[in-house]
């Protein structure tokens, strides 16, 4: 399988949204353009502050934003934490394997950075970061208060949707270790994706605990299986 580069030139000219839909085939359901449009603007009009558009990552978007900001900064999250608990049968895993993908779940807390938006970009930006990460609608954007050292500034966030297929309920530690170790796509192993995010935390001086034990765990696992 030839490796895609996730850039924003293949978010805006519909190579992300054509691979995609080569793997899930046309049952899978995708985001239209309408509907994107609707929801920008839906999530603009229930900002807290008019024309401040901030974004906070907390995965790829972290060490690999694909859109254009202003400004950024480390930012704290509180109410959501930070979580493998979404299939990916795209990207970073195939039908035939699977990987994970991280989300906002509720409860704790979550440390990344947020990024500003220029005021006259904001629809321009908040159109890129739709078409990638609202794609297939496995996650559901919310406004959330984004703690920095300068203050706090209201930010768009990508929850988790419960109510999607690729959704993960109840799945074990150790089987989520496996799934992500051995998970591929188009976009590259499933493991880089974890290792990025752990080696970008440390980069800003951000200790995720839990992240790093679970990287450890999956390098353990994926070096033993590249030995057989």
């Amino acid at each position: 399988m030839r490796r895609l580069e996730l850039t924003r030139e293949n978010i805006l000219n519909g190579t992300l949204h054509a691979s995609a839909r080569a793997v899930l085939g046309a049952q899978a359901r995708f985001m239209t353009p309408d509907e994107r449009g609707r929801q920008i603007d839906e999530m603009l009009e229930r900002g807290p502050r008019l024309g401040r558009v901030w974004v906070f990552g907390y995965g790829s978007l972290m060490w690999n934003p694909a859109f254009h900001f202003a400004e950024r900064r480390t930012a704290r999250v509180h109410g959501y934490h930070r979580r493998f608990c979404l299939w990916s049968h795209a990207g970073r895993g195939s039908l035939e394997r699977p990987g994970m993908m991280l989300a906002l779940e509720r409860g704790g807390s979550c440390v990344g950075v947020a990024y500003r938006i220029a005021r006259g970009a904001v629809r321009t930006e908040l159109d890129v970061i739709w078409r990638r990460e609202m794609l297939t609608m496995a996650y559901r954007p919310v406004w959330v208060r984004a703690l920095t050292e300068s203050g706090e500034e209201p930010a768009i966030a990508f929850a988790v949707n419960r109510g999607h297929e690729r959704y993960v309920r109840g799945l074990k530690e150790r089987a989520a270790i496996r799934y992500i170790a051995t998970g591929g796509g188009h976009l590259g192993p499933c493991r880089e994706y974890l290792f990025e995010t752990a080696a970008h935390l440390r980069e800003l001086g951000i200790r995720d605990r839990r992240l790093e034990s679970l990287a450890d765990r999956v390098r353990r696992l994926a070096g033993e299986a590249g030995r057989r």
